[in-house]
């Protein structure tokens, strides 16, 4: 079945984490272009502020304070915005954390309450949005992966595996979408390191302050291709060359990209800055001081464009090949730095 997809400016979007970083830029992006939206996060008084900076622009807005990782809150999510707008156009499941440490010093409850959050909330939104959007003429499912939905990093262990899990859950929920004959396109985006809060927001177990390893993006690249795929059908999507270039490498070259990430992944993540013993994070709750902020402010230089997502998106197969292929040399190139 062709799906077809409305215009943003006739869309119904409902964003989860809508307070923060991707969510937020999306957010702000999808206002500017005309869509109503449904915005979920756990903090009521964020959303509340984000709510009232929007109208203020004449945005039609729907504010649902959830928890993403409890049924009862995503169910909140989906009549909330039936009971306001009476569709959903497309649904994107955005929320996440991270907790940064060797896995096995990391608390059994902080793995648990990572994965409640990570691939419970995509499942709840999923299924939530699938249920819903079948009844009214279908739409787009958009779930943000991650670069290492496919390739595994020490440090963010458990965070690299609900991203496995968010992949194989978005893929076998498409497959039966699509056996199905059901009216929805389900995508998987796969950012590669953002500026957002991410690492301010994660649990730390390091002695120092957690960092991105380089390249990192803009978050505006992230919410260009999630905003692209509400409306043209993609099964999925890389934000930033650099989420590209470890998907082949992981895929090609495996054994090599373990000692590029042994040689690399367990320093990069580590800034210079010591952590404090009573830092705050968000993995149990929000923390107010953070919220309705795009970026950290990296101190490294942040791309604000990425031309293998432009092209991927808007190109050619063939210019599209090309470009994925220079992505695939440079993996070659930087694992065989460390193969030696």
């Amino acid at each position: 079945m062709a799906i077809r997809l409305r215009k943003l400016h006739d869309q119904v979007m409902v964003i989860t984490g809508a307070t923060s970083g991707i969510g937020l830029t999306t957010a702000r992006m999808a206002a500017a272009r005309g869509a109503r939206l449904v915005l979920a996060a756990r903090s009521k008084e964020a959303l509340a502020e984000l709510a009232d900076e929007l109208r203020g622009r004449g945005v039609a807005v729907e504010t649902v304070a959830a928890d993403v990782g409890e049924i009862a809150d995503v169910e909140k999510i989906g009549e909330q915005a039936i009971a306001r707008f009476g569709r959903i156009d497309t649904w994107v499941n955005n929320a996440g954390i991270s907790v940064f440490g060797r896995l096995e010093e990391v608390k059994p409850e902080d793995h648990h309450r990572l994965f409640q959050t990570n691939f419970w909330g995509t499942v709840n939104g999923s299924l939530e949005a699938a249920r819903r959007m079948k009844r009214r003429g279908g739409g787009a499912i958009i779930n943000v992966g991650s670069e290492v939905s496919e390739r595994a990093i020490p440090m963010q262990g458990m965070y690299a595996a609900s991203k496995h899990a968010v992949k194989g859950f978005t893929d076998a929920l498409r497959m039966e979408l699509e056996k199905e004959g059901a009216p929805l396109q389900v995508t998987l985006v796969r950012p590669a390191a953002i500026d957002t809060m991410f690492a301010v927001h994660a649990r730390n177990y390091m002695d120092r302050e957690p960092a991105l390893p380089p390249p990192v993006y803009a978050p505006e690249v992230v919410a260009e291709t999630i905003l692209y795929c509400a409306e043209h059908p993609k099964r999925d999507a890389y934000a930033g060359g650099a989420s590209k270039m470890i998907a082949a490498g992981a895929k090609l070259m495996p054994a090599m990209f373990d000692r590029y990430m042994n040689a690399s992944m367990f320093k990069q993540q580590k800034s210079s800055r010591p952590s404090p013993p009573n830092r705050r994070d968000a993995l149990y709750k929000p923390d107010p001081a953070t919220e309705l902020r795009q970026r950290q402010g990296m101190p490294q230089n942040v791309h604000e464009r990425s031309l293998y997502t432009q092209t991927s998106l808007r190109s050619s197969p063939l210019m599209t090949a090309l470009v994925g292929g220079g992505a695939l040399l440079a993996a070659f190139s930087l694992s065989r730095r460390f193969a030696r």
